[in-house]
């Protein structure tokens, strides 16, 4: 699951990044003289990029398809900016998914242009240079300079390396304006880069009005992952396994804070920074009766005794494959009965979806099989009193009011991958070979909910796995991560005897 960007709408956060806007104040005291002394004296920086990057095998062939779908139109898809946390400090920046698979490029404000006017298909990324030692920028600004925050590429660098000419960011504007004249329409993917859009919107005048085709051809084009993007799915998921037994090895010293959730939530962030760029979304800790609010992200409670607790974890890699992996477990090892019981009902139903899974079968086929599922298990647990066909009845779907998320979700690049895919390829769709995917039903029963027995209020369970379609079947890539009661439980014996020893 993934928590939205809370960074997303900083008022003038683009300001200190802009090329075109005024820098943000450093505040620096400054040097006596004339600054010479600062800016001689350097030998030349080492190379900053990979020259072996993966991805370059494949990012011709993404914009040759992103052409042929969008002919004789200008298409303008930025990386975007970095955004303020607080005054001077930023948060952790993360590039644009669709820039980044078009062009293995992840450096903010860069802007890559793929121009289909011509007849002949032509893409250039614009970027900001290295600040160099000449001018005062390297040791004067705190967002830009090398002394700061870093050499950036240079652009021969970038070229060289990802395969795409490369252009000076200050070109951009002329460029953009000079085609913009020959294009049948211009398409810009919007809210990342607020300086493009308002560039796009002054060059188009009245005329300009936003629209989300370039996200959605784009989406449409990255759902279907070929070998190499399931290898980095599948190299996140066993990250994230790590990750979670990572926080089990530490279950005991999370028990003993009042602060538990926080805990694990550390716990698996250390790993998601080692073995990745972090945590692929807000990190989901949620003990006891939080594990019943879906996106719990606040992770502020304690592990209490005999409490269930839901872990929501995924690791996102460099290459921004990531994993969604949710296991729940008991804080003392062991399930009561009435855990178990829910649990098994989850555990059924998520089968269910799984067994689903094929090339043909529609996107939704799976989502009923788990509604389905589970609804039979609360005609058992005696909280739904009506039959089977009336409680799955479209206008009924009793099931809903204890599970009220769906049971899965495309997997990718975004932990909610392909969101804005057209409605007949995603969720109105049918599922192909190469279609990756969480399958995670839950059950979630609120602390003020008086439909239920006292005795499962505000409990929450939820499985999920991650999953690749094939013509037959499926693969579940996390399938090494027990999700049985007695796995779990085992599970957690294994890893508290290693503790002990």
């Amino acid at each position: 699951m993934s928590a939205p960007d809370s960074a997303s709408g900083q008022q003038h956060a683009h300001l200190h990044a802009s090329p075109w806007a005024m820098p943000r104040a450093a505040n620096r005291p400054p040097l006596p003289g004339d600054g010479t002394f600062m800016t001689t004296g350097w030998a030349d920086p080492a190379p900053v990029l990979d020259r072996d990057n993966p991805v370059l095998a494949y990012t011709a062939e993404r914009r040759a398809r992103l052409a042929q779908a969008l002919p004789a139109e200008l298409l303008v898809i930025p990386a975007g900016l970095p955004r303020v946390r607080s005054n001077d400090t930023d948060h952790t920046f993360r590039p644009g998914t669709d820039h980044v698979w078009l062009t293995g490029n992840q450096v903010a404000e860069s802007v890559l242009v793929v121009d289909t006017t011509g007849g002949e298909a032509g893409s250039i990324l614009y970027l900001r240079g290295p600040s160099g030692r000449n001018g005062d920028e390297f040791w004067q600004n705190d967002a830009l300079g090398d002394l700061w925050v870093g050499a950036r590429p240079t652009l021969q660098e970038t070229q060289d390396a990802l395969g795409i000419e490369t252009r000076p960011l200050t070109d951009f504007r002329r460029d953009f304006e000079q085609a913009a004249r020959r294009a049948r329409r211009i398409r810009v993917l919007p809210a990342l880069d607020e300086t493009v859009d308002e560039l796009v919107r002054q060059v188009c005048g009245p005329a300009f009005t936003p629209h989300l085709a370039l996200k959605t051809t784009l989406d449409e084009l990255r759902l279907i992952k070929n070998d190499w993007e399931i290898g980095q799915l599948q190299l996140a998921v066993d990250a994230t396994a790590r990750g979670f037994e990572d926080c089990l090895a530490e279950w005991d010293a999370a028990r003993a804070s009042t602060r538990g959730e926080r805990y694990i939530e550390g716990t698996f962030t250390r790993r998601s920074r080692l073995e990745g760029e972090g945590p692929a979304y807000g990190s989901i800790v949620a003990a006891g009766s939080h594990a019943t609010t879906l996106h719990w992200t606040r992770n502020t409670g304690n592990l209490p005794d005999g409490a269930l607790v839901l872990m929501d974890m995924g690791v996102e890699l460099q290459s921004l494959y990531s994993a969604d992996i949710t296991r729940t477990v008991p804080v003392n090892g062991v399930f009561t009965p009435l855990q178990r019981d829910v649990y098994s009902i989850v555990l059924r139903a998520q089968q269910a979806g799984i067994d689903t899974l094929r090339a043909g079968v529609r996107f939704q086929d799976y989502q009923d099989a788990c509604g389905l599922s589970l609804t039979e298990g609360l005609i058992e647990l005696g909280l739904i009193r009506s039959s089977l066909d009336e409680a799955m009845a479209p206008d009924a779907l009793h099931h809903r009011r204890w599970s009220i998320s769906r049971a899965g979700h495309m997997l990718g690049m975004d932990t909610h991958d392909c969101n804005h895919a057209p409605q007949e390829s995603y969720l109105g769709g049918t599922l192909a070979a190469g279609h990756t995917l969480t399958v995670e039903p839950g059950l979630y029963f609120q602390v003020n909910d008086l439909t239920v027995p006292a005795e499962l209020r505000g409990l929450g369970v939820r499985i999920e796995d991650d999953l690749v379609v094939t013509e037959t079947s499926s693969i579940n890539l996390s399938a090494g991560m027990p999700r049985t009661p007695e796995g779990i439980e085992e599970w957690m014996t294994a890893l508290a005897d290693a503790r002990e020893r």
